[in-house]
């Protein structure tokens, strides 16, 4: 794929979506290329049918000449086989122009999402980038393809105006005068709807953000009985789409009616004048029919020319969506130390709040208020610019890339993908799902039993055999997201995943906080000994895996006050006020 094109001194912004459609048609260029000659062909053959019909009138049929008659009647028949041969592929073209440009747009989008990472949500709304994927990259694709026909023609019109211009001055001066007049009163309501369809996509966007709120949130509105006001909300917002949706019916309209009545009556002024000059001997009857000919054709191209300008204000509205999330870069600098396994297992330290985490330890952290638990973990983590250092030289001097492979963070945003459950749970990719029943099929999970032991250990250190083996296909089962499980079994799920990815410090923000005591006594006895030799930290205030750490320590107000074992931080109130619940008086 061509790279995206900088910017250069005195060129246009990289987030023009001019620019941006005519890089998209330069990266097709030899199908755009020929998709416009083509449709030139098409429409060119088209346009010369009247000429040679009435040619044959005047020669064949008036004149009494019957070989005149075959050879003109031959001529019509080899336009029409020009124009259906060139019309074919002029489609064949423009169908690979559509799709080439919906699909490398999506790229692109997928690319920068990627590369923003978890910025992502912080900097753009999911209703936007979901809005992009599904009607943008269609509108650009839509517009790529109408300039065949479109381009044909605006060659056509030309081509057929000089002829109408040396056979009658008269008809062809109104033909000249009366196509750039129709355009230009249909280009004025494309800028008015240009206008209105972007005040449309943007009401779309925002609605969509809600309706994936909704949906996120559906099961905890139903706990506590907010249906009906987000159903308000969403009526509401609704509402405003529809009353944009509207206003723009309202002036597709109008140039629906332009694209008829204006082609309509310059076709009926050009047959009336024709029919008066054949009258007065000025014009034979061949020619009259030829001009009728070429005023319905002339129609004809200018709804299509104007199809392919609406097309185009479509598409450079759902190009300014695309070009404004393309031109985003990572706000993190990435720095270009080298991160090796034996820098990876220094100390990890935030001197912000003075929280450390030694080498090979596995740590738990309290935090008075939750929000400082993912507040802390985006540190660890550089998610957010932060002085953490580790083994003494900050993250930020690292490549962020490394950082990113060495310490992983888990939070409640973690989500499963759409695909076989094996190949999620494997982030290499080495576990596939065998052939036969239970967990892991009949013969097994793949030719390598290394993997299969480390996916077994992990679903056992995560108590997750049930789920898996409460699937029909096991890990070879599709899932769609994630949405067939519970909260407890994604939760589960996840951290079989993070253990598989084996990290050199890996951070989990309250891993169990779905399950029930049993379950998470099982994740909690085995989970240190699973990581034994590697950083692990827990962000929670369970007692169950707090008990189970080798270090505690307690965060007030986002900065460290106790740190011990969890039978020794017991004695403090402040420890007893986050993990016990008590309250204190003073």
């Amino acid at each position: 794929m061509r790279p995206f094109p900088e910017p250069d001194p005195g060129e246009p912004a990289l987030g023009s979506p001019g620019r941006y459609l005519l890089w998209l048609a330069s990266a097709h260029r030899a199908s755009a290329v020929l998709a416009v000659g083509y449709g030139v062909l098409c429409t060119l053959a088209q346009a010369f049918v009247p000429a040679a019909i009435g040619r044959g009138i005047d020669r064949g049929l008036v004149a009494g000449d019957r070989g005149a008659l075959v050879a003109w009647c031959a001529a019509v028949l080899g336009l029409g086989v020009v124009q259906a041969v060139t019309g074919t592929l002029r489609d064949r073209c423009s169908v690979t122009n559509r799709f080439g440009a919906a699909y490398r747009t999506m790229q692109l989008v997928t690319l920068k999402t990627a590369r923003l990472g978890a910025e992502l949500p912080r900097r753009v709304s999911a209703g936007a980038v979901v809005s992009v994927g599904a009607t943008d990259i269609t509108r650009i694709g839509a517009a790529l393809e109408s300039t065949a026909r479109g381009g044909g023609a605006v060659v056509s019109v030309a081509v057929v105006a000089g002829v109408m211009l040396t056979v009658s001055w008269q008809l062809g001066l109104v033909a000249l005068v009366g196509v750039p007049l129709s355009a230009a009163a249909v280009a004025a309501l494309m800028r008015l709807l240009h206008a209105r369809q972007h005040e449309l996509r943007k009401e779309q966007g925002a609605l969509a953000d809600l309706a994936v709120d909704i949906v996120d949130g559906l099961r905890v509105l139903r706990g506590i009985g907010g249906e009906r006001v987000f159903a308000d909300r969403y009526r509401e917002r609704s509402q405003r789409v529809r009353h944009e949706g509207v206003r723009v019916a309202g002036v597709e309209s109008g140039v629906a009616a332009g694209r008829l009545l204006l082609p309509g009556l310059l076709v009926a002024v050009i047959v009336w004048l024709g029919a008066h000059f054949v009258g007065s001997g000025r014009m034979s009857p061949g020619a009259l029919v030829a001009f009728y000919g070429y005023a319905v054709f002339l129609a004809e191209q200018l709804r299509r020319a104007t199809s392919m300008v609406d097309q185009l204000t479509r598409a450079l509205v759902a190009a300014r969506m695309v070009t404004d999330l393309l031109v985003m870069e990572p706000g993190l600098g990435s720095g270009d130390r080298d991160l090796d396994a034996e820098a990876a297992r220094g100390t990890l330290r935030d001197p912000g709040s003075g929280l450390e985490i030694p080498p090979g330890r596995f740590v738990a952290v309290a935090c008075d208020h939750p929000d400082d638990m993912l507040l802390l973990a985006d540190r660890l983590g550089r998610y957010v610019d932060s002085p953490v250092t580790l083994g003494g030289t900050p993250l930020a001097e690292f490549p962020l890339a490394e950082v990113r492979r060495r310490i992983l963070v888990v939070d409640h945003d973690a989500r499963l993908f759409s695909g076989g459950l094996g190949s999620q749970l494997d982030p290499h990719g080495r576990a596939v799902g065998g052939a036969g029943g239970g967990a892991f099929g009949g013969a097994g999970l793949g030719a390598d039993d290394a993997a299969d032991d480390r996916l077994r250990r992990a679903l056992d250190t995560a108590s997750a055999h049930d789920v898996v083996e409460a699937l029909p296909e096991g890990l070879d089962q599709e899932i769609s997201g994630g949405r067939e499980f519970s909260g407890g079994q994604r939760q589960r799920l996840n951290l079989v995943r993070a253990l598989m990815s084996d990290p050199d410090t890996l951070v989990l923000v309250e891993p169990t906080s779905a399950l029930d005591a049993h379950t998470e006594a099982r994740i909690a006895e085995r989970l240190g000994a699973h990581r034994r030799g590697r950083s692990t930290v827990v962000f929670t205030t369970s007692p169950i895996l707090l008990d189970r750490a080798d270090h505690v320590v307690l965060v007030a107000e986002g900065t460290v006050v106790a740190e011990g074992r969890h039978g020794e931080l017991l004695a403090d109130a402040r420890y007893r006020a986050v993990v016990t619940r008590e309250v204190t008086t003073s």
